[in-house]
């Protein structure tokens, strides 16, 4: 199997939903029980066996770059990509990394947690042939059900995605092993739009169409988007319980001690 070293970040969005009337804020450092909330997608990157870091950034992308790089430990490798189109789709932040990496590599948001044995579990059950996806099938413990990016899977294949679906069975998660083939599959999205524009799901629906994204289950592993106030709430009250919670294990990125 081809072994994954490699993350792109996407963090060029404003966070307008979070950040409300602060324009000095600054969504990936927000903190989270203390911490910047980009430093637990870090540790969870670490903990995966991640050597390079490729950080596409766009609002503010100076500030970004300088407040990330004091969080990046030493060992790793990172580049910062700029967006200069950051207030479009994030399809279009993801074609930006289309000449930086050569293998298939790991796809994250800078502002969503996860259990470190998220990560391992998709490191280790990925398909190199295929778009991979992170989905959790746990609808009852999804907070805000209606703002989640909804799939329809068959099997192990996704058969469609939106955050409108009527007829769905899981939740993307924000968590990919993507083959260089994404990049091809966005193009032509953003070709076809009229908008030279294009989400990253449209190039998953693409891709699904032609029967190559495989959907993986996280089991009973924990994640939570961190895009509103009451997303944050809810992330630290469940980070905050013991270990033992139902639906959750512990990440080593918050545990005591650590």
């Amino acid at each position: 199997m081809t072994s994954i070293s490699e993350a792109v970040i996407l963090m060029a969005g404003e966070g307008s939903r979070l950040r409300g009337a602060n324009e000095g804020f600054l969504k990936p450092f927000v903190p989270v029980l203390g911490r910047p909330l980009i430093s637990y997608v870090l540790d969870t990157l670490i903990h995966a066996g991640i050597k390079t870091l490729d950080f596409v950034v766009g609002y503010e992308s100076k500030r970004m770059i300088a407040q990330a790089k004091q969080l990046i430990p030493s060992g790793l490798s990172a580049s910062f990509i700029e967006n200069r189109d950051w207030q479009k789709q994030n399809g279009i932040s993801l074609l930006t990394a289309a000449d930086r990496v050569a293998r298939p590599f790991l796809l994250t948001m800078s502002d969503h947690l996860f259990d470190d044995g998220i990560v391992d579990h998709l490191l280790d059950s990925f398909d190199s042939d295929f778009l991979n996806v992170a989905v959790d099938g746990k609808l009852d413990s999804i907070f805000d059900l209606e703002d989640a990016m909804k799939v329809q899977t068959r099997g192990n294949r996704i058969t469609d995605i939106g955050k409108n679906l009527r007829d769905y069975n899981a939740i993307d998660i924000g968590l990919f092993v993507c083959p260089l083939e994404i990049f091809d599959y966005l193009e032509r999205v953003k070709s076809r739009s009229g908008t030279n524009d294009c989400s990253l799901a449209d190039g998953v629906r693409l891709m699904a169409g032609d029967d190559k994204v495989r959907a993986i289950d996280i089991g009973d592993g924990w994640w939570q988007d961190v895009d509103t106030p009451r997303m944050l709430q809810r992330a630290e009250k469940t980070m905050r319980a013991p270990a033992t919670s139902q639906n959750r294990v512990e990440p080593a990125s918050y545990r005591a001690g650590s």
